[in-house]
């Protein structure tokens, strides 16, 4: 306790970002890995949620096992602090597994406790990246209406476009969220990316009435699955491969794109998160 309370610097807010996609198969997780090692190459302090418990496969990229998880914490058998992993280049990594589904569905006890042990972490880390389940289900919608910001990852097979929609319509029209950040992955250029973009953008605009922006694109690159053997990201394995670069520039994009209209660190996003203010009837 000593030591995360070294750590803390009191003017630092937390930023928590959501990454999502309306369905799996896209790398999201994939993505959170790496735009999470582009900052921390940059000097930002990073943390990572693992809050995939349909895949959960972050461990798998990154090559660690973890042997507890945020159910450890809920059931009092751990601290939070005992079961964070040290990530590349000094990333943190919250292994959620089972324990996420129970953190929306908890009583007041429960609710005290997370509080209570996130509190260590308020003033430690620059970035929360949560890596959200695939879909539109209570737990993915939940995470994605308390964050700061909200990034959905989009391939150009339409399947992923028209699950992308969904999620967007989803969070539109039942929060009224208006700000979405796309990202395309696995594209082949920068004009291939516009044009999955402007489809998606133009349908938005036409039913929802809302515009999303453009984040930025990484192309497809066999570099990636080259990391993914290695189980390494690869910004951290191969910095010089034209997606990493790809994921620099992201990641400085990321950082000029405005929040939400909330406003607060880390503590805000999770009372917020627990007690539903967000939730319309």
């Amino acid at each position: 306790m000593d030591q995360a309370a070294a750590l803390k610097d009191k003017g630092r807010q937390t930023r928590v970002i959501a990454v999502a996609s309306g369905k799996g198969g896209v790398g999201k997780t994939n993505v959170v890995a790496n735009l999470a090692c582009a900052l921390a190459d940059s000097g930002r302090k990073v943390m990572i949620l693992d809050a995939d418990l349909g895949l959960a496969n972050l461990d798998v990229l990154l090559g660690f096992a973890p042997q507890y998880n945020l159910s450890h914490v809920l059931s009092g058998e751990k601290n939070l602090e005992d079961i964070v992993i040290d990530g590349p280049k000094g990333i943190k990594v919250i292994p959620a597994s089972s324990g996420i589904q129970e953190v929306t569905h908890m009583g007041t006890k429960e609710q005290r406790i997370l509080l209570d042990q996130m509190e260590i972490f308020d003033g430690q880390f620059d970035y929360l990246f949560i890596d959200t389940a695939a879909g539109i289900s209570e737990m993915v919608t939940s995470f994605l209406v308390a964050a700061h910001t909200s990034i959905v990852v989009v391939t150009p097979e339409p399947t992923s476009m028209t699950d992308a929609y969904a999620l967007i319509k989803v969070l539109h029209n039942r929060f009224d969220e208006q700000q979405f950040h796309l990202l395309l992955n696995s594209v082949q250029n920068m004009k291939e990316a516009e044009q999955v973009f402007n489809k998606l953008n133009l349908v938005c605009e036409k039913f929802l009435d809302i515009s999303v922006d453009f984040l930025g694109y990484i192309p497809s690159d066999k570099a990636v699955p080259e990391a993914v053997r290695r189980q390494r990201a690869v910004v951290d394995i191969n910095p010089e491969a034209e997606c990493s670069k790809r994921f620099l520039i992201v990641a400085r994009e990321l950082e000029r794109t405005p929040v939400k209209k909330q406003t607060g660190g880390l503590q805000f996003f999770w009372r917020r998160l627990l007690h539903g203010e967000f939730a319309r009837e």
